[in-house]
Parts: C-alpha cells; structure tokens; sequence
C-alpha cells in the first residue's frame, strides 16, 4: 500500500500492540468540553465516545510501505498504518470503519465495543496521537457485503428512479445516491432493509473532456 493511499484516506475524512497503555475516557458524542482523558461520563442518546491519547515512544511503530522518511511518516500515520494494516485485519468482529483528522492529530474509529481492539488500538498509538472510539452495532465486512448486494442492482429500478452512487461510510452505514430520493428512499429500504441504509441526492456523473 502506497503513501498515496493513506492520503486518499485524509482527503475522505474532511475522514503491535506494545507499550504502555494511555489513560482513557468517556464522554458524550456530542461533547466538546475538554477533560482529564481518566474521567468518564455517563452515555447519553447522543452515542459514547471513547478516546485516548497515545504514550508509545515516537519512532516506535513502522511506517507504511513508501513513506519512511517522508512527509507523511509521522506518529500520526505511522499509527494509522498500524491500525489499517494490522489491527482492522486481526478484529474483523468488530471493526467497522476509521477516518483521519489531521488538523487535530487524531485517528477516528468505528467498531463493535471490544475491549481487546479498543486496548490494541491505544496501546499501538505514539505519543500526541488521539483516537477517539465510537460504538456501532455492525462490522464492515457486513457494510461490505450489503454495499457489494446493492451494487449489483444498481439498473435495477431504471425507469423508477436512478441509482447514481453506492459506498461504505466509516460511520457505519451504505450510502446510495439516487436522482429522486422521496421516491427511491422507500423502495430500497424495503428491498435491503431500513437499518444501515442513507439514501441521499446526487448529480448525474459529467463527462470530462478533453
């Protein structure tokens, strides 16, 4: 995997388990007070955010394929690359997605609560990273496969309404774009189930020219 891919991976998200772990706390998705990482708040409605803030040594982890010595070989994603690389495979129960948040030099997580992962994953993180955990209720392996399902009927309704788009989001969720959400909604919903599906409008694909 290229350096390149790893900046893809930023430019969607505006998207070893060894040493010490980091201390860690809760608060609300909604949150945006600043606290001691140990204090833990009670969930709210609003979803449980776990996060951490990596005390590995820096230069402890390696880098992805292509980036040693590079601009992009950073605690930050040098803990991605660990993350991606060897963590997502080694759990695939509960991952579900990850994002990258550069300005803040934090890693964003999707996944099943797993206790294991959750310490893999701020143990693996170099110092002045943050990862922040979120919880979902689905992996991506099963994102994958529903996505992959709807794809294939992507002519399907051809004359009802256009499926334009189909694509996994971090989140947890498939996002289908269609010409006429109102009508499509209902129709996919049906078809694939309501749970994991957002279906939004998207513009016909212009050709380039030229």
């Amino acid at each position: 995997m290229s350096n390149r891919t790893y900046r893809a991976i930023a430019a969607t998200a505006a998207v070893l388990a060894l040493g010490a772990l980091p201390a860690c706390g809760t608060e609300t998705g909604a949150s945006t007070r600043t606290e001691p990482a140990s204090e833990t708040e009670t969930a709210t409605a609003g979803g449980t955010t776990t996060k951490c803030v990596g005390t590995r040594p820096l230069d402890s982890l390696p880098g992805f394929p292509g980036a040693e010595g590079g601009s992009d070989d950073t605690p930050l994603y040098r803990t991605l690359a660990y993350i991606d690389l060897d963590a997502k495979p080694r759990y695939p129960a509960a991952f579900t997605g990850l994002s990258i948040d550069e300005p803040h030099r934090t890693l964003k997580v999707w996944r099943i609560p797993s206790a294991a992962l959750d310490a893999d994953l701020c143990g693996a993180a170099e110092k002045g990273v943050t990862i922040r955990l979120y919880d979902t209720d689905v992996t991506r392996k099963t994102l994958d496969a529903l996505a992959e399902r709807i794809s294939e009927d992507m002519h399907r309704w051809d004359g009802t309404f256009q499926m334009r788009e189909v694509g996994v989001q971090e989140e947890g969720f498939v996002s289908i774009g269609v010409d006429d959400p109102a009508k499509a909604e209902p129709i996919l919903k049906e078809a694939y189930g309501e749970r994991y599906l957002k279906v939004g409008h998207v513009e016909q694909a212009q050709a380039q020219v030229g």
